[in-house]
């Protein structure tokens, strides 16, 4: 007989039947009759039924199966058997050795049952039970993978900016302040500034996937403390429709590879249906967009500038409605709504040439072209009552020659959320950082 000792994963055991072979993983499940053991082993790429005849006294595969729990880590040396009967591919393994690695200890703390927020408590547990779980990060991987090959074919080089700031970026509100040496620092809200100035350095194309932190106190689904942020900044551009094209097609190009890879799955473990968006995807300005959904009755004071959850949902639906389309890129936000560094059309400096792209009426993505002239962004740093001095070092990257250029940041949970059909950014990250959570 043929033996291997090397480990087996369960999803290739067909390939072993009539040879022994050595099985890990956790014990899913256990029936242990007066006759015969049934245990089932899972590891992360399926389950296999591991069947023993009780031999009485002096029966050591016995007595260790008897000692298990569920969720114990075991070795198991066996030979794989074909049996029809047997639900799980009807394969089973008639075991030689039992290795006991880890006894899990009983009950466990979570079950199918839990709520959400215990299952974070013991994320651990949670993820390692649960097929959808583990395709998450299955597909997170893949996705990042498609994003990168994009960016990496079409030349961009790929940064790693700090995360610690003397000043606070952006507008200064919403970050996280700490101690530094005497003094105080800040965790970075986005590695807006730093991209640009690698722009300014000669790296034309430029792009990071890293974490971003915003002081935040909000508890909605979609909003978190840490989170993955996809940049790209894109130099030498002749407007902001260069960086939505590279957007569309880079994620065109990075669910085609997660439909390849786990389309199947998606469908089975999560009831959703993946498609690979059709480019360009459509536009519609910020006015128009307002225009539509106040003749559908939102906002009917007509106060609101910027779209809230409602409305970002109510113009996807009209679009997917009107075009068939899941993806919209909403344009020319007001100026009043967005940072001073976003450039403003000539003919039209009450809007600024920027964009968000919501994915099934939720907002993945906010971008613009920025102002690389310097006496213009002096003066619209101005105009929101901005002080320059504490942001020398940023605007210094405008004195001395800098190009046209754009970008934008992507949330990775928010991508994956709407990917996988989940109800909350809690569900879509390892380990979730949000106001009330900094454990485990």
């Amino acid at each position: 007989m043929i033996h291997t000792t090397d480990r087996v994963l369960v999803s290739d055991l067909r390939e072993y039947v009539g040879r022994t072979v050595s099985v890990s993983g956790w014990v899913h499940t256990l029936r242990l009759l007066s006759k015969v053991q049934f245990v089932v082993v899972r590891d992360h790429t399926g389950m296999v039924q591991v069947t023993h005849q009780r031999g009485g006294a002096g029966d050591e595969i016995e007595a260790a199966l008897q000692q298990l729990t569920a969720e114990s880590a075991v070795r198991i040396s066996g030979r794989v058997a074909d049996n029809s009967i047997v639900k799980l591919h009807g394969l089973e393994v008639i075991p030689e050795t039992v290795e006991v690695l880890n006894r899990a200890e009983t009950p466990l703390p979570i079950d199918e049952y839990t709520g959400l927020e215990h299952r974070l408590d013991w994320r651990f547990l949670d993820v390692r039970r649960r097929p959808a779980a583990q395709l998450l990060f299955a597909v997170q991987t893949t996705l990042e993978q498609g994003m990168r090959e994009y960016a990496y074919g079409q030349g961009c080089t790929e940064m790693h900016t700090p995360k610690l700031m003397g000043t606070a970026s952006e507008s200064g509100a919403e970050v996280f302040e700490l101690g530094y040496f005497g003094r105080s620092a800040y965790l970075a809200q986005s590695p807006q500034f730093f991209k640009q100035m690698a722009v300014s350095a000669g790296i034309d194309k430029v792009f990071e996937i890293g974490p971003v932190f915003r002081a935040e106190p909000s508890f909605t689904s979609r909003h978190a403390t840490e989170f993955t942020g996809v940049d790209v900044e894109l130099a030498w551009i002749d407007g902001v429709e260069d960086v939505m094209a590279f957007e569309e097609r880079m994620l065109a190009h990075a669910v085609a590879k997660v439909v390849d890879a786990h389309g199947e799955a998606i469908r089975d473990v999560c009831g959703v249906e993946v498609t690979v968006p059709a480019t360009p995807f459509p536009r519609i300005t910020m006015t128009a967009a307002q225009e539509i959904l106040r003749a559908k009755g939102w906002d009917p004071q007509g106060v609101k500038e910027d779209l809230d959850p409602e409305g970002e949902r109510g113009i996807g639906a009209h679009i997917k409605e009107h075009t068939g389309h899941d993806w919209v890129f909403i344009t020319h936000y007001p100026t009043s709504i967005r940072p001073f560094y976003h450039m403003r059309p000539a003919d039209n400096p009450r809007v600024t040439l920027s964009f968000d792209l919501l994915w099934k009426g939720l907002e993945v993505t906010t971008g613009a072209q920025r102002e690389h002239r310097y006496d213009v962004l002096v003066q619209q740093a101005a105009e929101k009552d901005l002080r320059t001095e504490p942001m020398q070092d940023y605007l210094n990257i405008f004195r001395y020659g800098c190009p046209p250029h754009g970008g934008l940041g992507l949330g990775l949970g928010r991508v994956l959320m709407v990917l996988l059909g989940l109800d909350s950014i809690r569900e879509a990250t390892f380990l979730f950082r949000g106001p009330n959570r900094l454990t485990p």
